[in-house]
């Protein structure tokens, strides 16, 4: 449904181009507001749940799982934190729609459901694996923004505004140029502005040729010159929802047929029908790209699986979870992300599901998440989920590095249950990752890579524990304790993030290796006098 509500017509400034528009604000005071308050930006990082993320896997996931003995546990997966939806006086509902992530900022764009325009930018520094910032908020008091992307030093946003109440927008799609530095947004110079038809800009990709921007009904995938906004080329089509890169190529969702392959001209390649896409009137839909692999985000139907190089069809992978407290129409595959040997699907009101990607696509679990999941993406060690009003969820994947496995070559990659106990007379030596449920060690044990414990972890008397990667403990609504029992030694190279205390009992030993460790305690670190903590490490938190 075509939103209808005023658009403030304040363009002042305008450079003729190919076809369109080049608009830009020399008084953006009117419709765009930048928030100063740093109070506001720091009370938006929520903390609350951050901390060891389980994965549940129904006897419905097991099921539509060709493995059913995929381990959950296997994915030692952290939530960092939540970024608060912004809102302001008559936006109060907005919602985020995209993420751009790039080196340590994450880029997110918002809009707003039903008829009243209204959007916003947010940049978040995420440098910090425990506490990430946000650094720079902007309003968008009469624009939805629907996608979002970075480069050299600019943000680029596609959305939507009303035409027919403007005297300047010639479309009701749009695309903005925003300047940024060092995570803070920029508007002292104004904001330049292209438009094109179509019902509503919703995806866009940045590359050396260009902005390339997809507009929804009666809409066109439109190629625009990067410095000036000008029109490049255009290419109508009948109801795009996303567009992505491949190689130097692209691929575009057409709800009205399937997806079609451009290259870099706009011409068409090939294509492949999508038959059974449940893609409602302006609903958000998205594709990704792996290997010779494509998934569409098929709404009712979940994700579709199709060969790149074919188009043939391979599977469906279903919705599997159904909660009581969602209703029909918010159980739906808004959108897809590959990365490597993961594959995410954001399920709406049945959250956010994990499979791996070996090969074949099996099924793990849903990520324990609150909320209702519109858009993930995942990149290097992160998954960034859109939960809609709830803002955005920063989840860190913990994944060894191969490095550190090589490192710890000797060690067997372990393959045991959540449930670690190592006994008085045994050494152990594993490496991979794990989400352990407890974790007591009372002889010595060596962890090479990427490791959490949910609810125990005791380095029992004259026990030795060294961890060479990382540790996570507990989660903030969910303290728990590392407890270093009396002529314990708990050895650390690398991270350790601790969601309750650290204990360090008579005579007990903490040491550092090298000088790469960070250390994040967020309840109280108890030392006894006997005990000592050696080694070079940085104190993220202040508690030592």
């Amino acid at each position: 449904m075509q939103k209808s509500l005023r658009y403030l017509a304040i363009f002042s400034l305008v450079v003729a181009s190919c076809s369109d528009e080049t608009t830009i604000y020399e008084d953006p005071s009117e419709s765009l507001i930048l928030e100063e308050n740093q109070t506001v930006l720091t009370n938006s990082v929520n903390f609350d749940n951050s901390g060891v993320l389980d994965i549940y896997q129904d006897e419905a996931a097991k099921l539509a799982s060709k493995n059913s003995s995929v381990d959950a546990d296997s994915y030692p997966l952290a939530l960092v934190a939540n970024i608060e939806a912004p809102s302001y006086s008559s936006a109060e509902e907005l919602a985020a729609t995209h993420v751009a992530m790039d080196g340590n900022y994450l880029y997110v764009s918002y809009n707003t459901a039903g008829e009243t325009y209204a959007g916003g930018v947010d940049v978040i520094d995420i440098s910090d694996i425990v506490q990430p910032r946000l650094t720079s908020r902007l309003y968008y008091t009469n624009a939805d923004i629907n996608s979002i992307a970075y480069e050299n030093g600019h943000v680029y946003v596609v959305g939507g505004v009303d035409s027919e109440q403007s005297v300047t927008a010639t479309a009701n799609s749009f695309i903005g140029k925003i300047p940024v530095s060092n995570g803070s947004l920029s508007i002292s110079g104004g904001i330049s502005y292209g438009f094109q038809d179509g019902l509503v800009a919703n995806d866009l990709v940045v590359n050396a040729n260009g902005l390339f921007v997809s507009s929804g009904v009666n809409g066109y995938v439109t190629q625009y010159d990067k410095n000036t906004l000008e029109v490049v080329k255009e290419v109508a089509y009948d109801d795009l929802r996303s567009i992505i890169q491949i190689d130097n190529n692209f691929a575009v969702l057409d709800a009205s047929y399937g997806v079609r392959f451009l290259d870099e001209t706009l011409s068409e390649t090939g294509s492949f029908t999508v038959a059974n896409g449940d893609f409602r009137e302006a609903d958000k839909r998205t594709i990704s790209y792996y290997g010779d692999k494509i998934s569409v985000a098929e709404g009712s139907n979940g994700a579709g699986i199709y060969n790149a190089e074919t188009g043939a069809f391979e599977r469906h992978l279903p919705i599997v979870l159904n909660p009581d407290d969602a209703t029909q129409d918010e159980v739906v595959t808004n959108a897809v992300s590959f990365n490597d040997d993961v594959f995410l699907m954001a399920n709406g009101g049945a959250g956010l599901a994990l499979s791996e990607n070996e090969g074949d696509l099996n099924l793990v679990g849903v990520i324990e998440l609150r909320g209702s999941i519109n858009y993930v993406i995942s990149k290097d060690d992160y998954i960034i989920a859109a939960s809609g009003k709830s803002g955005i969820q920063i989840i860190k994947m913990n994944r060894p590095s191969q490095s550190l496995e090589e490192a710890c070559s000797s060690a067997q990659r372990y393959s045991g249950s959540s449930y670690l106990a190592v006994e008085s007379y045994q050494t152990l030596g594993y490496s991979g990752s794990k989400n352990f449920r407890e974790l007591n060690v009372a002889g010595e044990l060596l962890l090479c890579g990427s490791w959490s414990v949910r609810d125990e972890f005791l380095v029992e008397e004259d026990g030795t524990l060294e961890i060479k990667g990382s540790i996570y403990m507990g989660r903030n609504n969910r303290r728990r304790n590392i407890q270093v029992a009396a002529g314990a030694t708990l050895r650390v190279e690398g991270v350790m993030v601790i969601y309750g205390d650290l204990i360090l009992e008579e005579n007990a030993s903490l040491e550092f290796l090298g000088d790469e460790n960070n250390v994040y305690v967020l309840g109280d670190v108890v030392i006894a006098n006997s005990a000592s903590v050696e080694g070079n490490f940085n104190d993220r938190m202040n508690k030592f």
